[in-house]
């Protein structure tokens, strides 16, 4: 079982969780990741942008990938749009898998493709400016670990 959602409301991440494994006796792990706005340097909110349908495809499409390289149960993918203060939630990858080897290293894959890769535009907000989120080298290094 497969979900992902882009959203501007806030989640459960403990029913999120209790969705993905109800009734499912062949799980015996769940590993996840909760992504929070973070206030350092000032920051004041984030600002994140995507295109419909597009942006569920292309992590679906990851997802997918995730798939064929770990033997995985159920994915969800939950992330959020709009205007984020700090302190919020912004996203949640949770999967389920039969050992915890894959699915902790299916939901660090399915991370690190969300921070690199997925088509969202981010922009840091500060007092009254604004400044959009430019890619790191560190984040790129760190999915680059990933490549076939």
């Amino acid at each position: 079982m497969n979900r992902v959602r882009i959203q501007r409301e806030d989640f459960d991440t403990g029913s999120e969780i209790a969705a993905l494994t109800h009734g499912r006796s062949e799980i015996g792990a769940v590993a996840s990741f909760v992504g929070v706005v973070r206030g350092d340097e000032g920051l004041t909110a984030l600002i994140l942008e995507h295109y419909p349908k597009m942006t569920e495809g292309e992590i679906a499409r990851i997802v997918a990938e995730a798939e064929t390289r770990w033997p995985l149960a159920g994915v969800t993918i939950i992330h959020r749009i709009g205007r984020l203060p700090v302190g919020e939630r912004v996203v949640l990858v949770a999967v389920a898998s039969s050992h915890r080897g894959a699915a902790f290293a299916a939901c660090e894959f399915l991370m690190d493709y969300l921070k690199t890769r997925a088509p969202f535009w981010k922009q840091e907000e500060r007092g009254d400016a604004g400044a959009w989120v430019e890619a790191k080298q560190s984040d790129d290094e760190q999915a680059a670990r990933w490549r076939r």
